[in-house]
């Protein structure tokens, strides 16, 4: 039995896919996303060591609440897809007993072989696109992203289910170019069910001064509604 790194749980989550979650967020990421509310989840040692049955466990008192709701599970991090294989038995696990919806959140930085068992159990992809222009994209993350748009068409041409995701950050990733980019390679995919705009936050820059790291977007503040719903209008409506 495979066992994971485990940064935290949320058992009523409510954002992160249809209906009332599980939230398990593991350990672990390549990305270092200059907006990460979770940078203590990128030390893939830290955290806690759980088994599939302890995990299952913590979930089974609220079953009832997440299949009635048209919820389930959703695994965040960090990187999810680091831990596929541990993460591909806690899935199946949860399909076989409890019957539960699975929600993969995923910043897609995986190489799409990597990750073919835990897909086979894996019914939504909550992908998170920061960025359409490569060289920005290093800016923002730390790596390219050429991986992650070819696991975005690799999910596509498997027919994995597809919530795609924008932080709208003002001045950073909502230039009508970009998005007008974004929306362009969005309708190319097949399986995209919704597509979300998520305003910026600093609800996590307090975990940035506890770890000792400056933060880059330090003086940028929240989008105004305006700017979010100009975002949508582009990804969405337009």
């Amino acid at each position: 039995m495979h066992k994971g790194r485990i940064h935290s749980l949320d058992t009523f989550g409510t954002v992160d896919g249809p209906g009332i979650r599980f939230v398990l967020f593991l350990q672990g990421c390549a990305l270092r996303c200059a907006y990460c509310h979770n940078p203590d989840s990128w030390d893939a040692q830290a955290g806690t060591e759980m088994t599939v049955e302890q995990v299952l466990s913590e979930i089974e008192p609220y079953v009832d609440y997440y299949r009635s709701s048209g919820g389930g599970i959703t695994v965040t991090g960090g990187e999810p897809t680091l831990q596929a294989p541990f993460l591909a038995e806690l899935f199946r696990e949860c399909k076989a007993r409890f019957g539960l919806h699975t929600a993969l959140d995923s910043s897609g930085f995986c190489e799409p072989s990597h990750a073919e068992d835990l897909l086979a159990v894996t019914d939504l992809v909550l992908l998170d696109l920061k960025m359409m222009d490569r060289t920005a994209h290093i800016a923002l993350t730390s790596q390219p992203n050429d991986r992650i748009l070819a696991f975005a068409n690799h999910l596509s041409a498997r027919g994995v289910r597809m919530w795609i995701r924008r932080v709208i950050v003002p001045g950073v990733t909502d230039g009508e170019a970009e998005l007008r980019e974004l929306r362009g390679f969005i309708d190319g995919l097949a399986g995209v069910d919704k597509v979300e705009v998520l305003p910026y936050h600093r609800m996590g820059v307090y975990k940035w001064q506890q770890l000792g790291l400056a933060y880059p977007l330090d003086g940028i503040v929240e989008p105004s509604e305006g700017e979010v719903q100009r975002a949508r209008r582009i990804l969405i409506d337009g």
